[in-house]
């Protein structure tokens, strides 16, 4: 099987999980039952042996073609010959309870004959624990099983399937009006068979998602420009929740690769503390209140974790749990053969101050605009606050999670100063105790070295690291958290400089591989969340032509569906894990900002 680009993909899950359906029927990614559960199909990391699920038209001359059914995330691939179309329905039932257990997770796969005849091919064949086990299929009731060292699963279908070796599948002819359930499920652990299938059953599980996921929409009241794809990118952060604890992992998938061929392959499967901020700010401005409180429910949990004197981790499991070591599983190719592919995260061990930032700055949105934080909560964001008036002049790993030396950040420093501002922002509106005079002093201390050693005189910008002259997109924050404003002679100094050293044909780089050394090596595409703040800083400068086409050139980078990965390449491939939250994040917070720019009330959206 050849690989498919990444960006022909779509994505269906169940707020537990999410599965990554082909163009071609091929399902290639599904870890069951969790998120960072381990892989049961996975051929988009290794197409020989790590597992997928087929079902497509067996002429190789069909057409394809895929959409959602209108605000949901319910996924139709369309098989064209002059013979026939058929058609496949793609969905997981969502539990709206949130309280499903194993065996509850389930993908339905319903196979429609739209007109004439056309030949299909079925092909399953999955691969349990990242192909580490190997599985022979059982029959099993109305289907078949795969089961090794307590991890299983089976599919039901009325449709008779063969042995395909370590897989199952069929040859058949689909007619006009067929209607052919297949659905494959999470074995729980005590082994019970799910209950008989049916096509009158998935119809009515079929539209029971359907309700769901447009009821849940139904809730947005964003009503200015570029609605659809704001949309789309909510149901994005949606599919990517998980749902007993409110959670929101960076993307479903891991090791896609930043470059073909390099390195650059990081599993992103978990929880980053700095999402929090510009989860909350997004959610909220789209008129999704709860789920930005769920979120911050979880990030107050951790918040609650905190020992005295510990600061932040940079990410946590979905349960949050800490541990989470990073291995290489080096029997897999990776795609496309780009190795290694990795499990786990090492950056969860690094300093990155940044994050003390952005939780605080998500802990002040949330207070102002969902719900008093406790007082419990309170006692440790003040403990984090004094934490960081002793660390902020420390080296860290910085937003980018390098891998060589720790280096004096300027985002870094200027999410410290992100921390004691908001926390001293906090603590005034609501009369609350702190250590006001101490977080004011080094509050202050924060804006004079970023002002005296974070800002070059030579290249009229912000830069990367205290004292360097290498630029960083991540500075285009700067005007977003209300450090400057965003004309500022010194903002609009970065906006030209950035736009000279970091910008091609208005993608956006974070920074430059070449001239700055990350201990990773090798290129990347453009930074696709990068992009979406440049387009917003434009904005909020009153540069608003270079802003909106900025944004619209972005919008023709998103895939079929509306969906984005973490990077874009040389030819304006996806690159990177898929879908991004950070990147669906950045168009909702750059299309509200920009809409409201154009209507000429450009405080409407601000952060606070």
């Amino acid at each position: 099987m050849p690989y498919l680009p990444i960006e022909h993909h779509g994505v269906i899950g169940d707020l537990h999980t999410v599965a990554l359906v082909g163009t071609d029927g091929t399902i290639d990614w599904l870890c069951l039952p969790h998120f960072d559960a381990p892989s049961v199909f996975a051929s988009i990391l290794d197409a020989g042996r790590g597992g997928h699920f087929r079902i497509a038209a067996a002429s190789s001359e069909a057409r394809r073609r895929q959409m959602y059914l209108p605000d949901t995330n319910v996924l139709v691939t369309r098989f064209l010959t002059p013979d026939g179309v058929g058609e496949i329905v793609d969905f997981m039932p969502v539990d709206d309870s949130l309280r499903k257990g194993a065996e509850d997770h389930r993908v339905v796969r319903l196979l429609r004959g739209v007109r004439g005849d056309i030949p299909f091919d079925v092909d399953c064949r999955p691969a349990l624990d990242y192909a580490r086990c190997a599985a022979e299929p059982e029959r099993c009731g109305d289907g078949w099983r795969w089961s090794a060292e307590g991890r299983a699963v089976e599919i039901a279908t009325p449709l008779s399937l063969e042995p395909r070796g370590p897989g199952v599948g069929a040859e058949f002819t689909l007619h006009s009006g067929d209607e052919i359930p297949f659905v494959l499920a999470h074995v729980g652990p005590d082994g019970a068979p799910p209950p008989r299938i049916s096509v009158e059953r998935c119809l009515d599980e079929f539209r029971d998602t359907v309700r769901y996921w447009q009821a849940w929409i139904a809730r947005s009241h964003y009503q200015g420009r570029w609605r659809e794809m704001v949309k789309r990118s909510s149901l994005v952060l949606k599919l990517l929740t998980f749902a007993p604890t409110g959670a929101i992992v960076a993307a479903p998938t891991t090791s896609l690769p930043e470059r073909l061929g390099g390195s650059r392959n990081w599993d992103y499967r978990y929880v980053w503390i700095r999402d929090a901020a510009f989860s909350a700010y997004a959610l909220i401005r789209a008129g999704f209140a709860e789920e930005a409180t769920r979120f911050m429910e979880f990030t107050e949990s951790r918040c609650r974790e905190l020992q005295p004197g510990e600061g932040l981790r940079v990410l946590y499991g979905i349960d949050g749990r800490k541990d989470i070591p990073e291995t290489r599983l080096d029997h897999l190719e990776g795609y496309q053969g780009s190795a290694p592919v990795r499990i786990g995260n090492d950056a969860e061990g690094q300093l990155q101050l940044d994050i003390n930032g952005e939780f605080m700055d998500a802990l002040y949105l949330y207070d102002k605009h969902c719900r008093p934080i406790p007082w419990d909560v309170w006692t440790h964001a003040r403990g984090l606050a004094d934490w960081v008036c002793e660390h902020w002049t420390e080296p860290d790993s910085g937003i980018w999670e390098v891998r060589g030396e720790r280096r004096p950040f300027t985002f870094s420093k200027l999410m410290c100063w992100v921390a004691l501002d908001r926390a001293h922002r906090i603590a005034t509106a609501r009369s609350l105790p702190a250590n006001r005079s101490r977080w004011l002093a080094e509050r202050d201390k924060i804006y004079e070295t970023i002002m005296s050693r974070g800002w070059s005189r030579t290249k009229r910008s912000f830069v990367q690291e205290l004292d360097g002259d290498g630029l960083d997109a991540s500075m285009l924050l700067a005007p977003m958290v209300r450090f400057v404003a965003p004309d500022d002679p010194r903002m609009l100094g970065t906006l030209d400089a950035i736009g000279r050293e970091l910008v091609s044909d208005s993608l956006v780089h974070r920074y430059d591989t070449a001239r700055v050394p990350d201990g990773i090596g090798g290129d990347e595409g453009t930074f696709s969340m990068c992009t979406f703040w440049l387009a917003e800083v434009l904005a909020r400068a009153g540069r608003l032509e270079e802003a909106r086409l900025t944004f619209e050139k972005m919008l023709g980078y998103a895939n079929h569906l509306g969906l984005y990965s973490e990077e874009i390449g040389p030819t304006g491939e996806a690159l990177g894990n898929f879908p991004q939250a950070f990147t669906h994040l950045g168009l909702i917070s750059a299309a509200i900002n920009i809409s409201f720019a154009l209507d000429g009330e450009p405080d409407r959206a601000r952060r606070g």
